[in-house]
């Protein structure tokens, strides 16, 4: 069975220091290349993404106890399956964490599989560094204040060669403005239409690290290492803690929405969903699948 632990359950281990400095990378490519190759992966189905590469990470490093930490756990969904983890890494080390907000509060009081939860301000939140070997944040940019600063404190708990699984709304789709722009009560509304007797919903932050330029803008500026990249919708989900309001709005409301914005905001999709390497090379650079 997987060590469930709350913060404290942290390996604080860490490996050599590793090798750092300036970060070189490929020029920038032009925000319509961006899209495109976001584009081209579209068609990999998001649910096995995760575990793929997991499973691909516990089989470099055989007899090593494994280290997963899930920030953002009230969120946390099926992308990257635990239990299956387990066939290949079974003293896997798992910790949660999320924002200590009231709509998460409500979620980990209904999942007695998240009873070992720390909740706290995530912007101040200690964090052992280089002490995890997979970090999950799914779904939780776009809800919270200070995104990037809370972001750049849960990179640094990865181990140099480390895995980030990120997936986040994005603010630059008709979706993800619909979701930060409708009133609350709106919002309130829709949810408890679509999802009665549900915690919810989430706050509605956007800030701009949620989107395509500014995850991989944050790439580039902490050296880190893009290894899969795609967009995807959070229709193909059926978690409810993972669903916004937006996501029950119709396909004509969000193409309408973005032939209003005349092209800026996006209607074939609402969210990203990125795999991101923290390099043992500080010559690593980014790549794509």
């Amino acid at each position: 069975m997987a060590r469930v632990h709350g913060l404290a359950g942290l390996d604080a281990a860490t490996q050599g220091p590793g090798q750092h400095g300036k970060h070189r990378s490929a020029p920038a490519n032009s925000r319509r290349s961006a899209q495109a190759r976001l584009r081209q992966a579209a068609d990999t189905s998001p649910a096995d993404v995760f575990t793929r590469f997991a499973a691909d990470y516990v089989a470099e490093h055989p007899g090593r106890a494994i280290s997963l930490l899930q920030a953002g756990c009230a969120t946390a969904g099926p992308e990257l399956d635990v239990t299956a983890l387990l066939a290949s890494a079974p003293e896997l080390r798992v910790s949660r964490v999320d924002d200590d907000e009231d709509t998460v509060r409500a979620v980990v009081a209904s999942r007695p599989d998240l009873s070992t939860a720390t909740l706290a301000e995530l912007r101040t939140l200690v964090l052992p560094p280089r002490s995890v070997d997979l970090l999950q944040c799914s779904m939780l940019l776009h809800r919270v204040r200070n995104a990037e600063l809370v972001l750049d404190r849960l990179v640094g708990t990865l181990r140099p060669g480390g895995l980030l699984f990120l997936r986040t709304a994005d603010r630059e789709t008709a979706a993800g403005f619909l979701d930060r722009r409708l009133p609350q009560f709106a919002r309130v509304q829709a949810w408890r239409v679509a999802q009665p007797g549900q915690p919810g919903p989430f706050p509605a932050c956007y800030e701009p690290i949620a989107s395509e330029r500014g995850i991989e803008a944050f790439v580039v500026k902490r050296g880190l290492a893009i290894a899969h990249r795609q967009i995807c919708n959070g229709t193909d989900r059926p978690d409810p803690a993972q669903q916004t309001p937006s996501t029950q709005q119709t396909p004509s409301t969000q193409r309408l929405v973005a032939w209003l914005s005349r092209g800026r905001l996006a209607a074939d999709h609402d969210e990203l969903l990125y795999v991101i390497r923290k390099p043992e090379d500080r010559y690593a650079r980014i790549l794509a699948r």
